[in-house]
């Protein structure tokens, strides 16, 4: 085997199918057919446009290409599947067609290697659509033998891990990443169809506001700065509301110094949109359409099944205020208690733990929270929260100690979290003060004061209503994913060593 083969292998780790692969690779080379010095191969159908297809495409030359999933050699004859973005489809090898020589040669390929094969398009006696072959090219020999096709990758970690060996031998994962694609897209084109335009805006940033979360720290070197990565899109969306573009949305990386558990990642795609001149009832309508309009683009139906629980996005959505779901699930009645000391009582009573810090609407959202929000399973708009937890909302009328926000709950999950966005920059500065007091008795997670963006307030923001989507809870959802890493492409995990 030449230098270069074991310089960049380490040859005492390989397995014996590894090492046989290796030497045909080898064999190859000193042939003078490098199997990876192929640039292009002119591909023109997938598996599913000609499975799809097949009345227009029987016995026309088609030219396809893909990774070899499996062959059965029958003598002169042999059967093989071929895997491509789209699926799998076989491919009929006969001696006389091809060859004696490249007939050969495609006995001696190995599971996993990707071909590219040139035939006609035909029905097996069986009725199997496939590719009769007349030319094949071994485009990427694969040095490591797959995972067994029929159990897969049992192993999640390794699944995470590996993403690469998932996508090969399990279809679910990629049917969901394709349908993780398919409702992206179809949200954009909602969005851009109602008149809002997408923006970006930075990742890297001096104040990480607009969520209660801790940020991840770094430095900018070039000009000795600390920096943050952004936990929100909020604060920058809404300076594009006051310059006047009053229809925004970005999709984009987040990223929060917290634990990992089944709906957690440090690093995961929020989707926030803020439309002036509405209000949180404008944003629930467009939860509501925007949630059953994906549903029957991506899935065909507005009845979804996680877990074996059905929920049904074609009625119409509960909204119910947060003191009336504490009040229905809790037995408490937060309208009837009206200081901290009341609160306080009613929380030791009912065995809810509470900080020094916290204040009457924060033992509220304590209450709903143990109590209530394992019972959001279906559709459901919680209203009206305490304005000690909504730091950037405006305060609903008449009721000084609620707000005009509410959260999209399903399946017992936070969905979405919405505003009637506060423009008052006045009301904006004692808010942000208030969080400061809050930063300096130890939350990491209170907001700081942004000085640039109570000047965009000072401007003139008009009455706005914003929401943010957490999008991959919206793809579990959609796809019955079990966790948060299951529909992300590349979970942030412990280094193995």
């Amino acid at each position: 085997m030449s230098e270069e083969i074991q310089s960049a292998v380490s040859m005492e780790n390989l397995s014996e199918q590894s090492r046989i692969r290796m030497e045909k690779l080898q064999k190859l080379i000193d042939e003078g057919r490098n199997p990876y010095e192929i640039v292009r191969y002119d591909r023109t159908h997938r598996s599913g446009e000609i499975l799809n297809g097949y009345e227009a495409l029987e016995n026309q030359t088609v030219s396809i290409a893909g990774r070899m999933l499996s062959r059965r050699v029958m003598g002169k004859a042999s059967f093989a599947h071929l895997q491509d973005r789209d699926g799998e489809i076989q491919i009929y090898v006969r001696r006389d067609d091809v060859g004696e020589e490249a007939y050969k040669d495609f006995k001696d390929y190995d599971i996993g290697d990707v071909l590219g094969v040139k035939g006609f398009v035909f029905k097996t006696k069986s009725g199997e659509i496939s590719v009769h072959a007349q030319e094949i090219t071994l485009l990427t020999k694969s040095l490591h033998p797959l995972p067994e096709k029929f159990h897969g990758l049992t192993n999640t970690d390794t699944r995470y891990r590996q993403r690469y060996l998932d996508l090969i031998v399990t279809p679910e994962t990629r049917d969901t990443f394709i349908k993780r694609s398919r409702i992206i897209s179809t949200i954009r084109r909602y969005l851009d169809d109602q008149g809002f335009i997408e923006v970006e805006t930075p990742m890297l940033v001096s104040n990480a506001g607009g969520a209660a979360a801790r940020p991840f720290e770094t430095h900018f070197n070039a000009l000795d700065l600390d920096m943050k990565l952004r936990i929100s899109l909020e604060l920058y969306l809404k300076r594009l509301i006051v310059g006047g573009l009053e229809r925004v949305y970005e999709i984009g990386r987040v990223f929060r110094n917290e634990g990992v558990d089944t709906r957690h990642n440090p690093e995961f795609t929020l989707m926030e949109l803020y439309q002036a001149y509405t209000d949180y009832h404008g944003m629930m309508d467009l939860t509501e359409n925007l949630y059953r309009h994906v549903a029957r683009e991506v899935l065909g139906t507005t009845t979804i099944v996680y877990n074996g629980i059905e929920m049904d996005l074609g009625k119409p959505f509960r909204r119910i205020t947060m003191t009336e779901a504490v009040k229905e699930y809790a037995g408490v009645d937060f309208d009837q208690i009206t200081t901290l000391e009341e609160a306080q009582a009613a929380a030791r009573e009912k065995g809810v733990e509470f900080e020094p810090h916290h204040k009457r609407g924060d033992i509220l959202n304590l209450f709903f929270e143990a109590f209530a929000e394992e019972h959001m399973v279906q559709p459901t708009f919680v209203m009206d929260h305490p304005i000690e937890i909504s730091p950037l909302t405006k305060k609903k009328p008449g009721h000084p100690d609620r707000v005009e926000r509410f959260e999209f709950f399903m399946n017992g999950w936070e969905m979405a979290n919405a505003y009637s966005e506060l423009n008052d920059p006045i009301d904006q500065r004692a808010r942000f003060k208030a969080q400061e007091e809050l930063l300096a008795k130890g939350d990491e997670e209170a907001n700081r004061t942004d000085e640039d963006f109570l000047y965009a307030l000072e401007i003139g923001m008009p009455p706005t209503g914003g929401i943010g989507f957490g999008i991959d809870r919206m793809v579990m959802l959609l796809t019955d994913s079990q966790a948060i890493r299951d529909v992300l492409l590349f979970p942030t995990m412990k280094p193995i060593d």
